[in-house]
């Protein structure tokens, strides 16, 4: 490690090797104890290297210091706000996601063993590993943050590192409104819904927002009902007295400990809820979910993976039938058309924008096929001068089937809002609303 050219490599090799933390009792350490105990020894490596500047030697002396003893380039990201995406294909491939769109950084790891070091680090502070026997693991950081790892030999081009950052600022619907995502008669539309016991299935692609929005419409729920929160990672940050949040959790190094989505629905029913949310419905769990939305627990929400709302009916057939129950096709389709009331479906454009792209009401069957009806779409015009999807929300025109059942009940303004005041006429002035 002499003369003008430094091998990050080495340095890193020669600063593990200086530390020797297999005989360092780093646990008792604080953060703050191992960044300068690691320093001290960092920079008696570099004393060797009399051709670096100052501003040489504290770049290579940070970045060092972060993969040694930090999370690498990773730190500098999760500060970073504006970041919402951070993906790692390598130890010298790291991109982003800011403001809805991808990008290439110039941060890179010294070596594969650097990134595998900042790895275990990571992990660390969530109680899971990855080895070569478990070579892929799901993580929550402490702020929220969702991880993701998958190392060789599945990673074919080294460690692949996935975290999707959670912002610390709470979104409201009308955050969404003055955001572009929605426009104020469908953010009204869905006041209603969610205050009168609609199940609602919000659906779209990865990264569209599904979680930001079954967030906001969860704050929409009354504070005299009993929520259960049930997700594979928890991401649902709701402010409500009576609520119990629960995580599942994946097998152990063992195998064994699992707890699935689907075992803590079963549990939820057991837990006197008025309303059940989960984070999102990918397997067997549907079926429970669709029972529990049929069996008096009207209002619940939770989030699917699909193209389009006619894709959502699909999948919760294909989901349904993953419980492995021996239930005929239209058995499962009556059970969908009376359990979902209502789907929300989301889309992420090429500017990297994400709105509301259509609003659409499950109507019942009518000759095996399940119906349904569009109350509110996304109509896309074109591109304007900086490159942003433009357009205008549109109502149809159709007449949700559960107004009249309102208008029947003769609901108090209050449990809808500003929006249904002096019902009927309030119910009419909402069929009427244009975007």
């Amino acid at each position: 490690m002499s003369g003008p050219a430094i091998s990050m490599h080495e340095l890193h090799e020669g600063l593990i090797q200086k530390l020797d933390l297999r005989r360092t009792d780093v646990n008792r350490m604080s953060d703050q104890e191992l960044w300068l105990y690691a320093e001290r020894h960092l920079r008696s490596l570099l004393d060797q290297f009399t051709t670096l500047d100052a501003a040489q030697r504290a770049r290579i002396e940070r970045q060092l210091l972060q993969e040694v003893v930090g999370l690498g380039v990773i730190d500098d990201l999760l500060r970073d706000d504006d970041i919402t995406e951070i993906m790692i294909n390598g130890a010298t491939d790291v991109f982003i996601e800011r403001r809805g769109c991808l990008e290439r950084i110039p941060q890179r790891f010294s070596s594969a063993q650097a990134l595998m070091g900042v790895i275990e680090r990571l992990l660390q502070r969530t109680g899971r590993r990855v080895d070569e026997s478990s070579p892929m693991a799901d993580a929550r950081l402490p702020d929220g943050s969702r991880v993701n790892v998958v190392i060789p030999p599945l990673a074919l081009a080294g460690p692949a590192v996935t975290i999707r950052k959670f912002g610390q600022q709470r979104i409201s619907l009308a955050d969404l409104v003055a955001g572009g995502a929605l426009s104020s008669g469908m953010a009204d539309f869905l006041r209603v819904a969610v205050r009168s016991r609609r199940n609602i299935v919000v659906s779209g692609g990865t990264g569209t927002g599904k979680t930001t929005l079954l967030n906001c419409l969860s704050e929409l729920i009354p504070p005299g009902e009993r929520i259960i929160t049930i997700e594979d990672s928890a991401e649902l940050r709701l402010c409500h007295d009576n609520m119990v949040a629960l995580e599942a959790r994946p097998r152990n190094a063992e195998g064994a400990g699992v707890v699935s989505i689907r075992d803590l629905v079963r549990n939820a029913l057991r837990m006197r809820p008025d309303r059940i949310v989960v984070g999102e419905c990918r397997g067997g769990e549907a079926l429970d979910m669709l029972q529990a939305m049929n069996t008096g627990h009207d209002g619940s929400l939770t989030t699917a993976h699909a193209n389009s709302p006619r894709d959502v009916l699909s999948r919760l057939e294909v989901m349904t039938m993953m419980a492995g129950m021996e239930l005929p096709l239209l058995a499962i389709r009556e059970q969908i058309a009376s359990a979902i009331h209502l789907i929300v479906h989301l889309g992420r454009f090429s500017c990297g924008s994400r709105r509301v792209v259509a609003i659409v009401e499950v109507a019942g069957t009518e000759s095996g096929r399940i119906q349904s009806q569009e109350l509110f779409r996304f109509q896309r015009l074109g591109t304007d001068s900086h490159g942003r999807v433009s357009g205008s929300f549109v109502a149809s025109g159709n007449e949700p089937c559960f107004f009249e059942q309102l208008a029947r009940e003769e609901r108090p303004a209050a449990l809808c809002g500003d929006a249904m005041q002096n019902a009927p006429q309030g119910l009419q002035r909402l069929q009427e609303v244009r975007c």
